[in-house]
């Protein structure tokens, strides 16, 4: 599923290049993450906004906010914002600052090491360990 780029392009320019945002296509989208923790993103042309527990039936009052139920059980937390939420750059500003918000009050995530690359790294370190125990073995130790 492809996602609206413009609409990407649009949080972008919204967030500015602020430190700690990076990107993610997940879900058949984009996804943008604070220190690590999914706070806005993109599916197809559809609005996704993490708001919290708190702010979740606050956000649902909003126009064009609906439940987000993208594996056909709402998430308690998010939202969709349909099309016409978000047409204004302030209505998309106001959404994108609120989900920023709230991630910003989540701890940091340790950054995760790709499988292959952690496979790699674990083949490299057992066979150190392997040659150690080699050398230990031939000085009788």
């Amino acid at each position: 599923m492809a996602y609206d780029e413009g609409l990407a392009e649009r949080i972008r320019d919204t967030l500015g290049g602020a430190p700690g945002i990076a990107e993610r296509k997940m879900f058949g989208g984009i996804a943008f993450l604070l220190h690590g923790n999914m706070f806005v993103g993109v599916v197809g042309s559809t609005l996704m906004v993490r708001v919290g527990p708190q702010q979740y039936d606050a956000a649902l009052r909003k126009p064009h906010a609906r439940e987000m139920d993208f594996t056909g059980k709402p998430l308690r937390g998010y939202v969709y914002v349909d099309e016409a939420g978000t047409a204004a750059d302030y209505d998309l500003a106001a959404w994108v600052a609120r989900a920023r918000g709230f991630a910003a009050g989540l701890p940091v995530k340790k950054e995760k090491i790709p499988l292959a690359k952690a496979r790699r790294r674990e083949g490299r370190e057992g066979e150190k360990k392997r040659k150690v125990v080699r050398r230990k073995k031939r000085a009788g130790v």
